[in-house]
């Protein structure tokens, strides 16, 4: 597989990108692209289980650290956390995957420190494959890398480039292309935009390559060949990306300006404890993290302990926030009065989808049904009888034996 990887690779690279070779580029990128979900496939046969990097899910949100070896991954975490994570001045110091906790705005972050990754870690030199798995369940990677070295090796751009051939998109959102197979019928292609990186031809050819005769494709906005690729494999993770430019402090200030204005780009230094508030704040915002304070019916808001909720780990409107409480709350919900940012005068009143914000002050009122059910009150007390409305509903005892 790796070598008929290599074979299209070099072809795409001779072809040149005109009007009359586009059809042929993006047959080539269709077969480069199912190779690849090949690749990434478990190997058939007897042989046992590969080793992983398992490591539980734990706090609010998950951050994985990668980047080249000797870039200063393991001194991060060991700053940020307080954990410990050796570090030397040798490369490959980190051979597993070690956790950390952040506490940051009343949440717990896990931190994932991994192991350096290398060129060619798509196709699984030095764990790379590993790595990039765990990569593929966080919420946010964390792209170290050396300010220093940042114009003569062009670290960045072959990690998305291994990250991108093992099927993550960084800081992309999905094409708005909706797809799905069909028995019978033939292919349906409709475009709610006018398309000019498509036709109807290289899609017809596309699809032929997945041996694909029957399905409906609406495309809702301008999409190229590799998001409908994106949109047929169905397997792709699109995931927020930093990228953090470490030993900031070896390099001028005028470099420095220059990549802090780069989009997505934090400089730090471990060394000297510079810009970690502002990576830490960048972090909070690019996992879109929201702390939400409840407050009872007569009393002042409870701002100990938050919910947190986010986008990414089921969403941010009150009907989640009331799942995180307990899941019979939702049910019996009337309103929630909002106090915050998301709501137009205080308090609001606001339905389960309402979209809540960072800070939000929530008091759930539930519905007069749920408040006569209450099974707190017992006896006498009870607002509600347990025998049955209609005489034709009550049961008839059995007599009596004598």
């Amino acid at each position: 597989v790796l070598e008929k990887i290599k074979e299209i690779e070099t072809e795409m690279a001779r072809t040149q990108k005109n009007k009359a070779t586009e059809y042929h580029l993006g047959q080539l990128k269709a077969k480069l692209a199912k190779l690849r979900t090949q690749l990434l496939e478990p190997a058939k046969g007897p042989g046992g289980e590969g080793v992983g990097f398992d490591v539980a899910k734990y706090g609010h949100g998950r951050v994985a650290l990668i980047g080249f070896p000797s870039v200063g991954k393991s001194t991060l975490l060991s700053t940020l956390t307080g954990t410990d994570s050796e570090a030397a001045a040798y490369e490959f110091t980190t051979l597993t995957c070690i956790p950390g906790v952040i506490h940051y705005n009343d949440s717990k972050i896990q931190l994932l420190d991994l192991p350096g990754i290398i060129e060619g870690a798509s196709e699984g030199k030095g764990r790379g494959r590993q790595v990039i798995a765990v990569a593929k369940s966080s919420d946010l990677v964390v792209m170290v890398l050396d300010a220093s070295k940042h114009e003569s090796d062009n670290h960045r751009n072959i990690l998305t480039r291994e990250l991108e051939a093992c099927g993550l998109r960084l800081n992309k959102s999905p094409p708005q292309i909706y797809f799905t197979r069909k028995k019978a019928g033939g292919i349906t292609f409709n475009s709610t935009v006018p398309l000019t990186k498509l036709d109807e031809k290289l899609v017809n050819q596309i699809l032929h390559e997945y041996k694909i005769h029957h399905c409906e494709l609406l495309f809702r906005e301008d999409a190229d060949v590799d998001g409908l690729i994106d949109v047929i494999e169905g397997n792709r993770k699109f995931i927020r990306c930093l990228y953090v430019y470490n030993k900031a402090d070896i390099v001028s200030l005028e470099e420095v300006d220059e990549l802090q204005r780069q989009p997505y780009s934090v400089c730090i230094s471990c060394y000297l404890h510079l810009g970690l508030d502002y990576l830490l704040e960048s972090m909070w915002d690019a996992m879109g993290l929201v702390r939400v304070y409840t407050k009872k019916v007569g009393h002042k808001p409870d701002f100990g302990e938050p919910v947190i909720l986010s986008a990414d780990r089921g969403g941010t409107t009150v009907e989640h926030f009331c799942n995180q409480l307990h899941r019979d709350v939702s049910k019996s919900l009337n309103y929630a009065a909002v106090w915050g940012t998301s709501s137009k005068h205080y308090p609001q009143r606001c339905g389960a989808v309402h979209v809540l914000q960072d800070e939000d002050v929530v008091q759930i009122v539930k519905n007069k049904k749920a408040q006569a059910d209450n099974s707190e009150l017992r006896g006498r007390f009870r607002n509600q009888s347990d025998e049955p409305k209609r005489i034709a509903d009550r049961v008839k005892k059995a007599a009596l034996k004598t």
